[in-house]
């Protein structure tokens, strides 16, 4: 299964990383993409180390970050800056999509 995860608030971390851990120890595949507020746990290690993991693949919306003044100097290159297309098609891909 292919599961997506919209971050849009910076409120459910641990949430975000049980579920993504859990769904790639299952055999599933995670896209996370990061908007509004939930820009902001692109400064939290926890969530940017989530990239790091077989089957997941996350994205975050510039626009989001830039309007938030979002430190995004840490995140790693396998985390996509990008724009609502991702989202776009992080939701058009996925089996099942999860709002956080």
């Amino acid at each position: 299964m292919k599961l997506g995860i919209l971050v849009n608030s910076d409120r459910h971390l641990s949430a975000i990383v049980g579920l993504t851990r859990t769904a790639v120890a299952r055999g599933h595949s995670v896209q996370i993409f990061a908007m509004d507020s939930g820009t902001r746990l692109l400064e939290e290690a926890a969530y940017r180390d989530l990239a790091a993991l077989d089957g997941v693949s996350m994205s975050y919306c510039d626009h989001s970050a830039k309007e938030l003044e979002v430190n995004t100097t840490a995140v790693p290159e396998n985390i996509e800056c990008s724009s609502q297309f991702s989202n776009a098609a992080m939701h058009h891909n996925a089996d099942k999509v999860l709002v956080l």
